[in-house]
């Protein structure tokens, strides 16, 4: 208990008795106890600041929270957290595809292969062949339709390009398609995952290589595994298998 020297008052700690002192006996005060006070005073006001930054900075973290799981699950929920590759992504590509796919491969004649600059009308959509532009498109999986030209010409430099309908892409499927794109990264040999240009195609997924072509309409792994054993680094401009 703390005392008041000026009217004896009792109080639990110093805090409320210097409290006390500022209010019930500002014109009193010597200067130790004056020094004390505004003290006491000033160490309040700095507290307000700091508890108001440490409001702020919990804000924050609770933010970057929910900024990291929305991005985790995709923006879709808590089914993105548990999509997974089914394990083929990884297996070993065979010398030839499973004849159970590739007997369902369409292959159709090249419609050419110099380069050109400007727009090209291909004949199919998605293109299997044909003129193309200097540049290529780098493996990966994307959300917009990179520029067909370029495809083409990643076509014949032993590309698979798997075209996907944003539509009906499940996490899992979207998952087994971005470990594909991650797996085969090489010049003359890569996965390229990308929506269909085709407002009507003939179903949810088409794989595509040089002159060669497998629709599927639902997701399968294996079919994509097989695919990618007959056809992934044969391009015509530099086979690496």
């Amino acid at each position: 208990m703390v005392e008041c020297e000026y009217c004896g008052a009792a109080f639990d700690d110093e805090a409320a008795y210097l409290e006390h002192l500022g209010d019930e006996h500002a014109g009193e005060l010597g200067p130790i106890d004056q020094r004390r006070v505004e003290s006491a005073r000033d160490d309040g006001d700095e507290r307000v600041p700091i508890a108001a930054l440490l409001s702020g900075v919990a804000v924050l973290v609770v933010l970057v929270v929910a900024i990291w799981f929305f991005f985790l699950t995709g923006g879709n929920g808590v089914e993105g957290v548990d999509a997974e590759p089914t394990g083929l992504e990884d297996d070993p590509l065979d010398e030839h595809g499973d004849d159970e796919w590739i007997s369902q491969v369409e292959t159709f004649e090249s419609n050419g292969a110099e380069h050109r600059s400007g727009e090209v009308d291909y004949e199919r959509d998605p293109p299997l062949s044909g003129p193309h532009w200097d540049g290529t498109v780098a493996a990966g999986f994307y959300t917009e339709t990179p520029q067909l030209e370029e495809l083409v010409h990643t076509l014949e430099h032993g590309a698979v390009v798997i075209y996907y309908d944003p539509a009906t892409l499940s996490d899992e499927e979207e998952a087994s398609l971005r470990a594909w794109s991650s797996n085969y990264q090489g010049t003359w040999q890569s996965v390229v995952v990308a929506p269909n240009p085709n407002d009507d195609p003939r179903g949810d997924y088409v794989l595509t290589a040089w002159t060669h072509r497998l629709v599927l309409e639902d997701y399968d792994a294996e079919a994509v595994h097989a695919f990618a054993s007959e056809y992934l680094g044969r391009g015509p401009e530099n086979p690496v298998r």
